[in-house]
């Protein structure tokens, strides 16, 4: 019998050794996933608030685009990297919001709507150029659509509007805690006065 217990209780105890360990395996896992998350979604805001990054969104908006790609190899050789460069950027930013490395809340609340007007100016480039290679800015394309989608369904209002009543709440609660303590200090000012004026009445 004494055996048997010991048995049960040596099962119970590498039974309950194993699932603390899963447990502590999945909880690592999970701090991992968030680590590169936010990691990642760090990197992604420095890149929007680059210079370089910068003068290639203005490059964009400020041009004319090659429709194919007979158009943009007669570019010079800057003007072609320019264009080469900022559509691996967006295609890359794609593949972390389609892998859901980075929300695309983040998309939305940094480039917005430039996504899917980018989108829209290399479109009939890379359109033409998908007969010989259909992959090309597949990334791009989803993520302008995705973008394009979101703000059509389910716009956001600007932080400003949404978190007003908050900051109006955390100043009425302010005003009204110092409207209490102004009113506390009348009361003690006023028990103060009692009090000399009754002792004054004594001494005399």
């Amino acid at each position: 019998m004494t055996n048997d217990i010991i048995t049960i209780i040596a099962n119970v105890a590498l039974t309950l050794t194993f699932i603390v360990g899963v447990v502590f395996g999945i909880a690592q896992v999970r701090a991992a996933t968030r680590d590169r998350r936010e990691r990642l979604t760090l990197e992604a805001l420095r890149n929007f608030q680059t210079a370089e990054f910068a003068e290639l969104m203005l490059n964009i908006t400020s041009r004319e685009m090659p429709s194919n790609r007979k158009e943009m190899l007669a570019l010079p050789l800057n003007e072609q990297v320019k264009l080469l460069q900022f559509s691996q950027q967006m295609e890359s930013l794609g593949m972390l919001v389609a892998d859901k490395y980075i929300d695309i809340d983040l998309v939305d609340k940094t480039l917005g709507s430039f996504v899917t007007v980018a989108w829209e100016k290399y479109k009939p480039m890379f359109i033409q150029i998908r007969e010989e290679d259909p992959f090309l800015g597949e990334y791009f394309q989803w993520l302008a659509e995705q973008v394009k989608e979101r703000m059509r369904n389910h716009p956001r209002k600007p932080f400003y509007k949404t978190n007003a009543h908050k900051h109006n709440g955390h100043s009425a609660a302010i005003k009204e805690q110092l409207h209490v303590k102004s009113e506390s200090e009348v009361k003690k000012e006023a028990n103060k006065d009692v009090t000399g004026t009754s002792g004054k009445q004594r001494s005399v």
